[in-house]
């Protein structure tokens, strides 16, 4: 499960690097703390930072129980989709929300593959005990 376990650390990477650059927006826009508004770049940042989190707490999981009931070469390799599709998503997001589209499509399709596989394949071992 070392593959695994390196993609989970390469999205919690990404994730902080994504907050990194949300705290950066701040300075830069002049948009002081608490404050999640007042600048559509910074606005930009910290909702692409934002939906990460919310992808997080359904692909971590995904990602290690289906890595540990089908295998985790396919987890990781659907991890690494999952990466690069954060990443474009990030990318487009910021220049143009509305082009965010095939990075979300590459974020949330391996991650709903494993969500499922991972389902079906427990499902599949409690009925063959």
């Amino acid at each position: 499960m070392e593959l695994v376990g390196a993609v989970t650390l390469l999205a919690l990477l990404q994730f902080v690097v994504m907050g990194i650059m949300v705290g950066r927006a701040r300075g830069l826009y002049g948009v002081k703390a608490p404050a999640t508004t007042g600048h559509e770049q910074f606005e930009r940042w910290f909702r692409v930072h934002y939906n990460t989190l919310e992808k997080l707490i359904v692909f971590l999981p995904s990602l290690w129980l289906f890595g540990y009931y089908v295998g985790q070469y396919y987890a990781a390799g659907l991890g690494g989709i999952y990466l690069v599709g954060r990443l474009l998503y990030a990318l487009t997001y910021i220049r143009d929300p509305a082009t965010r589209g095939l990075g979300t499509l590459l974020s949330d399709l391996p991650m709903v593959i494993m969500l499922l596989g991972g389902l079906i394949a427990i499902i599949l071992e409690g009925i063959h005990r």
